[in-house]
């Protein structure tokens, strides 16, 4: 994976997080946006760990310029409380997890496992946050209404609260003993009833309906 940041000693303590488990092996790091996109085209590493605010380019605009020419790469972005502003922005140029930089460091490598795995991560702290944004108006057209998840059939919902914890397809299918391409279609129409355009949207309107710790306690990678 890339590890993005300005600060020398983030990335450094980040990276100590990451070598603790034997699965994630950073492949590069970078001080700016265009150095993280430059990065990517070079060695399309299967996560890109983006600081928003970066010098030259930050990383909404390079997140989305990864998402445009690399989607084979899912991006993650580190916030800070201060800037829910910009986390409307991400959801929409290609985001598919959020972290926060005072996170438990078991959230880190949850994150970057789903999001790895074609899963979209929020950690509980960043869905209170953008949730609390969507309720103020702050983050209007973040997320669907939440009546809109009661559109959904009951096996919808099952699908939609594991999505919201973090798993993948194939995980999905694990859980509730169904075939990738059966997940796929109820996933597709998951996205479609909701109005959605993406997993990390959904996942959304998973925590903000609740579902998402129905998920949690089922066994999500962020549960305890």
């Amino acid at each position: 994976m890339l590890l993005a940041d300005d600060e020398a000693m983030v990335r450094a303590g980040v990276r100590a997080i990451l070598a603790r488990d034997p699965g994630i092996e950073v492949v590069a790091e970078a001080a700016d946006g265009h150095e993280a996109v430059d990065a990517v085209r070079r060695l399309r590493p299967a996560v890109a760990l983006l600081d928003i605010q970066m010098p030259r380019l930050d990383g909404i605009a390079a997140a989305a310029r990864i998402h445009q020419e690399l989607p084979g790469t899912a991006v993650i972005m580190l916030t800070t409380f201060g800037e829910d502003e910009f986390i409307a922005r991400a959801l929409h140029d290609g985001a598919s997890g959020f972290l926060l930089k005072a996170d438990d460091p078991r959230e880190l490598l949850a994150g970057v496992h789903a999001v790895a795995a074609g899963g979209a991560y929020l950690s509980p702290k960043v869905a209170a946050r953008v949730i609390a944004g969507l309720r103020s108006g702050r983050m209007a057209g973040a997320a669907p209404p939440r009546h809109a998840v009661d559109r959904l059939t009951e096996r919808e919902n099952d699908v939609l609260a594991l999505l919201g914890s973090g798993l993948s397809n194939t995980e999905i299918g694990a859980r509730l003993h169904l075939v990738e391409s059966t997940v796929k279609a109820h996933v597709s129409a998951i996205l479609g009833k909701l109005g959605v355009r993406n997993r990390v949207e959904a996942a959304i309107a998973a925590h903000e309906a609740g579902l998402a710790e129905r998920g949690r306690a089922q066994g999500g990678p962020g549960g305890p």
